[in-house]
């Protein structure tokens, strides 16, 4: 980088550069050495979310990622492919959950107005979605991989339209899945935040986290 360059840039502003935008309540923007130039290997992803919208489960095959909450809350949910265990992590403002580098994960807001910042080691946050998963690869080899029939597993994939990055999609027509902090055997000792009572999975709490 030649640093007395005309074109060397230093200040970018990061709202006039989307991702995703699902709504006005949900939506992704992002920096990259794409936006910022004098980026070297740091990126992030600015991220608004509404109750019970989930950034679809991925992973960054170049990157690890610090998930920090700025405000609101949502549960940073982490497969450890050494344990096999699926690790959440409830974060209210201030908080922060790491992800390792190619481990598949996923968020999920449980109040409205939560905003989180996603910072990866890399200029660039590279990824691979669900969705491209699910679609991208051939129905029969799915099929076949799973001893499943075809038809039924083309049925079940139809609604999917990649990059989905937010779901659900806003054409869904489920009833809404209003989560509430109901359940204290989910309870977060530092901070009182609970897991919502209907979390569709299990806790799993883990040695040296605030899940104790």
């Amino acid at each position: 980088m030649d640093y007395t360059s005309p074109t060397t840039q230093f200040a970018f502003d990061v709202n006039k550069s989307p991702l995703f935008k699902k709504d006005n309540e949900n939506y992704i923007n992002i920096l990259s050495i794409n936006q910022l130039n004098t980026l070297e290997n740091v990126s992030l992803l600015d991220i608004y979310l509404s109750t019970s919208n989930v950034v679809e489960p991925h992973y960054h095959q170049n990157a690890a990622e610090l998930v920090y909450c700025i405000s609101g809350a949502v549960i940073v949910s982490i497969l450890n492919p050494f344990t096999k265990q699926l690790l959440n992590y409830p974060l209210t403002s201030g908080q922060v959950a790491n992800v390792p580098q190619g481990w598949w994960h996923y968020e999920i807001a449980t109040v409205d107005n939560t905003h989180l910042l996603a910072i990866f080691d890399a200029p660039i946050p590279e990824v691979i979605l669900g969705s491209d998963i699910l679609k991208l690869t051939p129905a029969n080899i799915m099929a076949h991989t799973y001893c499943m029939d075809e038809s039924q597993w083309k049925n079940a994939i139809a609604p999917i339209t990649p990059p989905t990055f937010i779901g659900p999609p806003k054409d869904c027509n489920k009833p809404k899945n209003n989560i509430h902090f109901q359940n204290p055997q989910y309870m977060n000792q530092n901070s009182n935040q609970m897991y919502p009572s209907n979390y569709p999975y299990p806790m799993q709490p883990q040695s040296g986290t605030n899940n104790q």
